[in-house]
This record gives C-alpha cells, structure tokens and sequence, in this order.
C-alpha cells in the first residue's frame, strides 16, 4: 500500500457509512407507508411500534443483499420491507398466541394480500401524479404544490403574488379537476399496457 493511500478500515467505514444513509434515506421515505401496511395486519398500536421497529432492523441488516439484487431501483423498497414486516407481524401473532386478541395467521396472511395491493395502487397514483404535475408549467405547479405546503393557504399566496384570492381559487379547480383526469388516464393506461 502506498503511503497517500487511506487505510483499508477507512475505506470500509465510509462506505459502510454510505450504505448506511441509503438505508436511512430510503426508510424514512417510506416509513408511513410501511407503518401503514403494519397498521393494517395488527389492531394493537404497541404492536404496530414493535413489529416497525423490527422491521426496521431487519431492513438494515439485510439491506445489503436488496441493495445489490435492486440497485437502481428504490420503489422496490417498500415491497421489500413490507414482505418483511408481513413475516414480523407473524411472528408476533405466534408470539402473542396466548392473547384472545389476536388474528389467526390465515387472517393475517388475508390482510396482508389486501394491504399489499392497496400499497400498489397507492405507489401507481403517486407516479401517476409525479407524472401529471411534471407536465404542468412551473408557476401552475407551484401554485399546486404551495397550497400543500404548511403555513400555506391561498389567501397568504394572493397576498404574495397581488393576485385576488378567487381568482387563485378558481385556478386551483381548475388545475386539481386537470390532474384529476390526468392521473386517472394515466392509471388506466397502465392498466392495459400492465
């Protein structure tokens, strides 16, 4: 080794440490949709915490072999942690077994399917939306976007921008009904072309 190169630990630990953020980036933006899906195989929110936090550990630990079998592919994620979080909140039933209160694996494996299917369709009307709004302009993007945003309201963006605030209203219809059709076209293209 020569001597301006970094020692072999170091380069180990930054990547370590770049693999790392990955893993937190991706999580943290997907974890409601994962607590979703959770929320949705269990009634029981200390359940609901425990069997996320597993998950999320779980992720980690294998993060490593879904970062290579997925590279490139960040939307496959959420499915991925969520087959997880569907065998943690199983074994938490097994382990909860003696409760009254709790699903029967079958009934689990039930919701699971269907919690699974709606992530889907959320995740193909999120893209679908992603789609829609990168076909607006900027100034009627922002004003979409804006309205969304906290401490935001139309009247604050009337004042801003010295536009009427009825005028911004009719504006924002008009643009929400727009993307309305919109994502619905695209999710319906999707569906024959699927």
């Amino acid at each position: 080794m020569a001597a301006s190169d970094p020692p072999r630990n170091s380069i180990d630990s930054n990547k370590r440490e770049q693999r790392y953020n990955e893993f937190v980036a991706l999580l943290t933006r997907h974890d409601l949709s994962i607590r979703r899906f959770v929320r949705s195989l269990l009634a029981n929110r200390d359940a609901v915490e425990d069997v996320v936090q597993e998950t999320a550990l779980e992720c980690w630990r294998k993060f490593d072999d879904f970062a290579t079998q997925n590279s490139g592919h960040e939307d496959e994620f959420v499915r991925w942690a969520c087959v997880i979080a569907r065998y943690k909140a199983l074994s938490w039933q097994r382990d909860q077994g003696r409760d009254r209160l709790v699903f029967r694996d079958s009934v689990v494996e039930a919701l699971a399917t269907s919690a699974t299917t709606q992530l889907e369709r959320r995740e193909d009307e999120r893209q679908a939306m992603e789609r829609c709004l990168a076909k607006l302009g900027e100034s009627q993007r922002q004003l979409v976007l804006s309205v969304h945003s906290p401490g935001q309201s139309v009247i604050s963006i009337a004042k801003e921008t010295g536009q009427k605030a009825r005028q911004l209203y009719y504006q924002l219809n008009v643009l929400r009904a727009s993307l309305q059709r919109c994502v619905e076209e695209q999710l319906q293209q999707e569906l024959h072309h699927g």
